[in-house]
């Protein structure tokens, strides 16, 4: 196998192993196993732990993006719609098997008090999410705070979900959002 090829093994099974089991718990033994490569290889394309770990929050940083992204493509047209599928994006990966909860709070909650490149790494995906919620408030003719509100639901959501191993607070987070949506631009249309 190439390195692209190896590179790509290794990133997945650490990715799936820190999500199932926590990154503190995995090492890079591990994950040598679990990827199929040897100690020597995954250290010559990785050259630490740390960097596993960014390459992994860098993965589920792009894989969130894009299926965000792609659910608010799909709704309708209208401001209303586009603000609720991210609720109804949340609701489909909470149903997930595999859902584990948020990788990027389960990194801080494990490594950001002690790895400040990993605070950081969370800290820029959380804000890119905001800044994702900010556009798309703007465009319904919405300010800053109801994008605030309504990213705060996804995140309490998000942590209640993987703590309660329950998807239903996606949908719960999707009926105070009509709430806060209604009262902040009004009724945009049918959800």
């Amino acid at each position: 196998m190439n390195d692209d090829e190896a590179r790509e093994r290794i990133a997945s099974a650490a990715e799936e192993l820190y999500y199932r089991k926590g990154y503190a718990a995995v090492g890079m033994d591990e994950i040598r196993s679990h990827a199929g490569v040897s100690l020597r290889r995954l250290y010559t394309l990785f050259a630490s732990k740390d960097a596993v770990i960014t390459e992994v929050l860098s993965r589920r940083h792009a894989a969130w993006e894009s299926g965000l992204s792609e659910r608010v493509s799909a709704a309708d047209d209208d401001a209303r719609s586009r603000l609720l599928a991210v609720f109804d994006y949340l609701d489909g990966w909470f149903r997930d098997p595999a859902f584990r909860g948020c990788a990027f709070i389960n990194a801080f909650g494990e490594l950001g008090g002690t790895q400040s490149h990993v605070a950081e790494i969370v800290q820029d995906h959380k804000a890119s999410f905001q800044r994702y919620m900010t556009g798309l408030v703007r465009a319904a003719g919405g300010s800053e705070l109801l994008a605030a509100q309504l990213s705060i639901l996804a995140e309490g959501a998000q942590s209640t979900a993987a703590i309660g191993n329950d998807p239903a607070p996606a949908l719960q987070a999707r009926s105070a959002a009509e709430v806060l949506i209604a009262h902040a631009i009004g009724d945009l249309g049918p959800s």
